[in-house]
């Protein structure tokens, strides 16, 4: 949390108006006013350590075992050489197989997953707000999380990164409350 210019050219000239000396302060931290990275929220979620990619040549169904497996909703696809085709979902499944009546154990991924070249992505130097903004404009709940060549190496889910800022607004609300509170001359001290 910076200090605007105005207020600081406030506080300086009520100093000047008065016998008293105010020395305005800079509260900055890490924790305040930098949104966490991408990078924060996937070490953190369910998808890290999970095998998050199906082919594309796969079932339906083969993708509904892996949702339920996992616990997860959304798989990225891939073709033959471990490219990203695409994604699909548990939305997916609802919208183009129940409700159309198709089969799952006979339709395979690729006739209704989102192809690549419709997919929102991430990196992992994107801020959570970045990808939280992603996530709302497209009304989407998953974001494959690309490395600086453009290859997958993860998913995002809205879940995470809402656990994420959670996260980092406790702290900063604790940061504050010890310093109204006077514990320490900084934020976080003793």
């Amino acid at each position: 949390m910076m200090l605007s210019k105005s207020f600081i050219t406030r506080a300086a000239r009520t100093a000047a108006g008065s016998s008293r000396t105010i020395i305005p302060r800079n509260f900055a931290s890490p924790a305040i006013g930098e949104s966490p990275s991408a990078r924060d929220a996937w070490k953190k979620s369910c998808y890290y350590e999970i095998d998050y990619t199906i082919s594309e040549d796969a079932t339906m169904y083969e993708a509904v075992q892996k949702f339920s497996a996992y616990d997860i909703g959304c798989l990225v696809t891939t073709n033959n050489d471990g490219e990203i085709t695409g994604v699909v979902s548990e939305r997916d499944y609802v919208n183009k197989i129940a409700l159309l009546g198709r089969q799952s154990k006979t339709t395979a991924i690729r006739e209704v997953s989102t192809k690549a070249a419709k997919l929102e992505t991430a990196s992992l130097e994107d801020t959570v707000d970045a990808c939280m903004h992603k996530m709302l404009t497209k009304d989407i709940r998953h974001l494959p999380l690309l490395d600086d060549d453009g290859k997958v190496i993860g998913m995002l889910s809205v879940k995470d990164l809402v656990k994420e800022m959670v996260e980092e607004k406790e702290k900063t609300i604790q940061m504050l409350s010890d310093f109204a509170l006077g514990k320490g001359g900084h934020f976080g001290g003793e």
